[in-house]
């Protein structure tokens, strides 16, 4: 089967994207220059076939080959807790922050199963790994980022020391998206913190003041809260 997926993967290699799109993820090599769509395309086929053979016999040579089994995982169709057993498998994989996000952004089952979900992603929330911790903060701030959790994400996301960009940057994100959807216990969390990192503090507040759903009266606000 996987020849069978390389080679279609190959087939659909453009030159131009390839440039494109390595430049968008500096520390990756193996990038052939497949648009997203595409491969969307073919995880939804191979997902109504016979995936776990696929995911077990996958090869990841490519940065494609990676993405394409996040998708697949994201799409099949089976209980939760097999999901879980090959989100586990994925996740030290994830060596960039494209495969990351498009992963987290894949296990859409995640919102029909928060509690679940929840405990499953706490190891990941303190674990030494960049992409183990970036992991889980972007299924924080995709899929918990609501009344009923907002606190223990922001708690969690405070918790957070790891000198990895890639992790402090998803930990900016998150704050600044509980601030653009929960203002208000955010901007308390913002006011009276003194635990997270210049870095990270000051570029949540720059991605609060670059989002068109804050007020320009709000962001000049949120500008003046810049750590110097």
């Amino acid at each position: 089967m996987e020849n069978t997926i390389r080679k279609q993967i190959f087939e659909l290699i453009d030159s131009d994207y390839q440039k494109f799109s390595s430049a968008l993820i500096p520390n990756v090599t193996n990038v052939l220059g497949v648009r997203i769509p595409e491969l969307r395309k073919i995880a939804k086929k191979i997902a109504k076939d016979d995936w776990r053979t696929y995911l077990e016999t996958a090869e990841d040579e490519y940065f494609e080959e990676v993405m394409l089994q996040g998708m697949v995982i994201g799409y099949a169709k089976t209980d939760i807790e097999e999901v879980l057993t090959y989100v586990a498998a994925f996740v030290p994989k994830i060596d960039n922050w494209s495969v990351c996000d498009g992963f987290c952004s894949g296990l859409k089952i995640t919102k029909d199963q928060q509690e679940r979900v929840w405990t499953f992603l706490q190891p990941y929330l303190s674990s030494e790994e960049e992409y183990d911790l970036r992991f889980g903060v972007v299924m924080l701030l995709i899929y918990y980022v609501e009344t009923p959790y907002i606190d223990r994400v922001l708690m969690l996301l405070d918790r957070v020391q790891h000198e990895g960009y890639y992790a402090k940057m998803a930990v900016a994100w998150a704050i600044s998206i509980c601030y653009i959807k929960l203002p208000d216990p955010t901007m308390a969390y913002l006011e009276s913190n003194n635990s997270l990192d210049k870095f990270t503090y000051n570029k949540a507040l720059q991605k609060i003041t670059e989002s068109t759903r804050v007020d320009k009266e709000v962001k000049t606000l949120i500008r003046g809260m810049k750590r110097r």
